[in-house]
């Protein structure tokens, strides 16, 4: 049931109907008219906007198309009043039934509902994580985490066919020093005095490695040179970080579907079949770069490259895949994991990344256009910085990573629901405040704990209405007289449960998981509302003895809050809580 959805298609039918009368000219487009909740809700419980919409084409006055369109819309029985405000807007009020219909809309399907099939089983790769299998993940790391996450499991709940994955950048440099650091723990393993430098990681989190590292290799590797162990030892540390890395995205409540190692495509001749599908549409050429823009580094000079022409496909300059040296750039095996991507059959692609990404966006975004003949849109997520704060103080750098706060430090200190739920409570390109004391906070002011103590107080309300003797299952719930259910309150509640499957909708399509996060909080504000009149009123109540039919329809409805809660929450990866 998706109300908005339903009188969507009531104003389309009404507009068709104004075309074939002569009212409308033929060959109009609908796309722009929507049906959405008025800024104000003192207009009315909707709104469209198609007068708006539809003049300019239509060559009419708004306020003209608005009252045609109000003269249509009236005679719908769910319509109870269809206003012209201003220039041509159209508000709509609702019949007390459209609202009350939510509840056994929602109790016969539980969780599923606000399911929708807007997805229509499109294939669509989630990469997010991807971090450097170099240590334990930070707290960025964690954000980027929550956040592809929701992600996923927000367009699962819309019905596309979703894949969850991590990309892991094993080709680099960066690997080579883990090894090294690795063969320094390794060293000390055995006794040996060893300095942390050239750009080693001193982290404690090594030293286990270190000592793994001597029970598999004994001393063999003592005073020999890299070439001897270097190879393995990368091997070796590469796999220790990812078997961390694993378990802290476990800590967290995150499952990947598919690890792609970044090494799988050196030497299997995968980044040479990439680039020979993009000179074959002739945007790979030999050139040389314009110098950078301001002031020249000092070892600047032209020369000679393999460019992949990116201009071509929106981005600012050309970009190089090959060095003068005929080394791979970073972003040549970029490209050809995305064609590996691409040729897997995905009908989407989406890449959430840090904040110190930005400059990465309009070349990737030109390489997946270019490969895919612009079939695959790729969606780019930048996740801004999290700042940590503790006692009112930033919250300290961990011993154990050496200079960063990792994951296993927030979800040690506050849990994982906690960490998910608040890291979803601003939208991703903007920066966040984590503050421990408040996310620990059992007051309005921290959401997490007001969207779980709505759960929780209605599972203590359906029990006392059990233990009062009324069948609180949901098929006996959802046969309540809903009609009892009159109040300005309990309608405006009714109203807020009935906008979920849009919010679930519009969120999936926008790639915005924090609107379910937002959406839960008003939701939740609107139950306790409620709750809490009835401590001032004891007409108000849930469970009232001497009204058993009145009992059984208010518990009904707040059984529906709670089935909205939790297929929110389920959203967000956060377990709703059933008492507190």
């Amino acid at each position: 049931m998706n109300v908005f959805a339903e009188l969507h298609a009531v104003v389309i039918a009404a507009l068709n109907e104004l075309v074939e009368e002569g009212a409308l000219p033929a060959g109009l487009s609908f796309e722009g008219v929507a049906v959405e909740p008025p800024r104000d809700a003192g207009h009315g419980d909707m709104a469209t906007n198609a007068a708006m919409v539809l003049a300019r084409p239509a060559q009419k006055k708004p306020r003209d198309i608005a009252e045609a369109l109000a003269a249509k819309l009236a005679r719908d029985a769910r319509v109870t009043e269809a206003a012209v405000a201003g220039p041509g807007f159209l508000n709509l009020r609702l019949a007390a039934s459209v609202w009350r219909g939510v509840i056994p809309a929602a109790l016969a399907v539980g969780s599923d509902f606000g399911r929708s099939t807007v997805g229509a089983g499109q294939k669509v790769n989630v990469e997010y994580v991807s971090a450097n299998p170099t240590g334990p993940l930070h707290v960025g790391h964690t954000r980027g985490a929550v956040f592809g996450d929701a992600l996923a499991g927000l367009l699962d709940f819309a019905g596309y066919d979703v894949t969850r994955e991590y990309y892991i950048n094993d080709g680099g440099a960066q690997v080579d020093t883990l090894a090294r650091s690795v063969y320094l723990r390794y060293l000390e393993a055995h006794g040996k005095s060893v300095e942390f430098a050239d750009g080693t990681y001193p982290g404690e989190y090594l030293i286990e490695v270190g000592q793994a590292l001597k029970d598999k290799v004994g001393d063999a590797w003592i005073d020999q040179p890299e070439e001897v162990w270097l190879s393995e030892a990368r091997a070796f540390a590469t796999d220790a970080m990812m078997a961390l890395i694993r378990e802290d995205l476990k800590a967290l409540g995150v499952e990947m579907d598919i690890f792609f190692s970044e090494k799988s495509l050196y030497g299997t001749g995968r980044i040479e079949a990439a680039l020979e599908a993009l000179q074959a549409k002739g945007l790979i050429y030999e050139g040389v770069l314009e110098p950078p823009k301001g002031k020249l580094p000092e070892d600047w000079e032209p020369r000679e490259q393999t460019l992949f022409r990116s201009t071509a496909h929106g981005d600012d300059v050309d970009r190089p895949v090959k060095k003068s040296d005929g080394a791979w750039t970073y972003f040549a095996p970029d490209i050809a994991y995305h064609f590996d991507k691409i040729e897997r059959g995905f009908d989407q692609l989406i890449d959430v990344f840090g904040a110190d990404h930005g400059g990465y966006v309009k070349r990737m975004k030109a390489a997946v256009s270019a490969l895919s003949d612009g079939r695959v849109p790729l969606d780019i997520k930048l996740c801004q910085l999290v700042k940590l704060y503790k006692n009112g103080e930033p919250f300290k750098m961990s011993k154990r990573a050496g200079t960063f706060v990792t994951l296993r430090d927030v979800v040690d200190q506050v849990g994982p629901d906690v960490t998910r739920f608040v890291m979803l409570t601003r939208k991703n390109d903007a920066p966040l405040d984590f503050d421990f004391d408040k996310a620990m906070e059992q007051s309005k002011d921290n959401p997490v704990f007001y969207v779980q103590y709505a759960h929780a107080r209605v599972c203590s309300a359906l029990k006392r209405g059990a233990e009062a003797g009324v069948d609180v299952s949901d098929a006996a719930l959802a046969t309540s007289d809903l009609s009892l259910l009159e109040t300005d309150e309990e309608l405006g509640l009714l109203r807020k449960l009935a906008e979920w499957p849009r919010i679930a909708e519009g969120a999936a399509l926008a790639h915005e998981p924090h609107r379910i996060a937002f959406y839960l909080y008003e939701l939740a504000s609107g139950y306790h509302a409620l709750q809490h009149q009835g401590k001032l009123d004891t007409a108000l109540r849930f469970v009232r003895e001497d009204a058993p039919e009145l009992t059984r329809a208010r518990l009904a409805m707040i059984r529906t809050t709670a089935v909205v809660i939790a297929a929110g929450l389920g959203i967000l990866g956060v377990t709703p809580a059933e008492e507190m």
